[in-house]
Parts: C-alpha cells; structure tokens; sequence
C-alpha cells in the first residue's frame, strides 16, 4: 500500500484539501444491520461504530453540526431500483424493520438531521446538498459504514458538489481490512482528505 501511495503522490495525485471554515459531521448508515447477528450485512466494524461515536461527542460538544444516514425501501424494494437488484441483502432494509434502526451510539438526538435514502450516496435523490448550503458547511467530517460502499460514494459526491470531504479512516468499517485500506488509499488519492480520528478531534476542537 506505500508504494502504491508514493507512486500515486509522484505522479500528482492526493493534494491535500484540508478543512474549511465551517464543518458539519456526517454519519453514514450506522444501523443495526452491520452489528447484529441476524443481519445478512454483518460486518466486524464494532470499533469503527466506537470511534464514530467520539467524533459525534466531540463534534457536538463544539457546536458542530451532526448530520445522519440511513437506508429504508419500501417493501419488496422498488424504489431500490438496479441497486436493490444487484445486492438483493439490501432486503434488511425494507419496511421499518429492526435492522434499520440507528444503534444507541452514536444516534441522531431531537433536531439534527436524518437523511433517508435509497442509494449509496448520501447525496444521490436527496435534499442533503442543498441542506448542507443553507447551512453554510463547506466541509463534512465522514465516518460510518461502510468504506467500500456508502462511505465511499458519499465523499466522492461531496467533492464533487463542492464539499471538502474528511474521511474519518478508523471511524470507518467494512467487512475486510485490505478492502477498508485500499478503498481510503483510493479515497485519498482522488476524491478526499483520509485522517484519522485524533487529527479529527484536533481539528473539531479548534471549531
């Protein structure tokens, strides 16, 4: 993985972003369906959900905004469209069934927002960049799960509406490590600034 960064950084790619002047965080899809043993998406991400859950203390304790994600299909899941077809364990989200629901911590208190989507981005047929501007955030904080797959679709959107993207690297999980790590290298490389979550808490205190 260093080589391939070195050779990456050589060639011109991974200039740093860094933050702007007004961040909000972003959680990505913590639910219960990566965490419980009756989920078909179960992934080991335990720690992930722990260092999210310090991000989110740290982010509201300097008056940051919280914004979070999660997925629900209608029943049968058409409004899942090809996405839904081609990963048919998107069933665990169907309905208002358990595993959808937002674990203890980190969970979105009264007031901050939830978005609800269908798709792998956070942005993808949502009002979240558009809620973002009347915010006034210019960059987002991004943790949650998973790095491959949400994680990574929503900071490559961000960038691409004009959000600067911080992906929180170990308050993001996935179901392989060599998955998780070549998707942030990618991530850093292209799309976003990858740091980890002490240089977050560093970053968040000085809000």
């Amino acid at each position: 993985m260093n080589e391939l960064r070195d050779e990456y950084r050589s060639i011109g790619f991974g200039a740093r972003l860094g933050p702007g002047l007004t961040p909000a965080v972003l959680v990505i899809d913590v639910v219960r369906a990566y965490l419980d043993d009756t989920s078909a998406i179960k992934a080991p991400v335990e720690d992930a959900v722990a260092a999210a859950a310090r991000l989110v203390a740290a982010a509201r304790e300097a008056d940051v905004p919280v914004l979070f994600t999660t997925v629900r299909l209608t029943p049968g899941g058409a409004d899942g469209g090809l996405f839904r077809r081609k990963v048919p364990a998107l069933a665990v989200f169907e309905g208002d069934g358990p595993l959808g629901a937002f674990v203890a911590d980190p969970a979105p208190r009264d007031g901050e927002v939830v978005v609800v989507k269908q798709y792998a981005s956070a942005f993808f047929g949502t009002s979240l960049a558009s809620t973002l501007r009347a915010m006034n955030v210019d960059t987002l904080y991004i943790c949650g799960l998973t790095t491959s797959g949400c994680v990574r679709a929503s900071a490559t959107d961000a960038l691409q509406h004009g959000f600067r993207p911080l992906v929180v690297a170990d308050a993001c999980g996935d179901r392989n490590a060599t998955v998780h790590d070549a998707n942030l290298l990618d991530l850093q490389a292209k799309y976003a600034d990858v740091i980890d979550l002490t240089e977050a808490l560093t970053l968040l205190g000085r809000g």
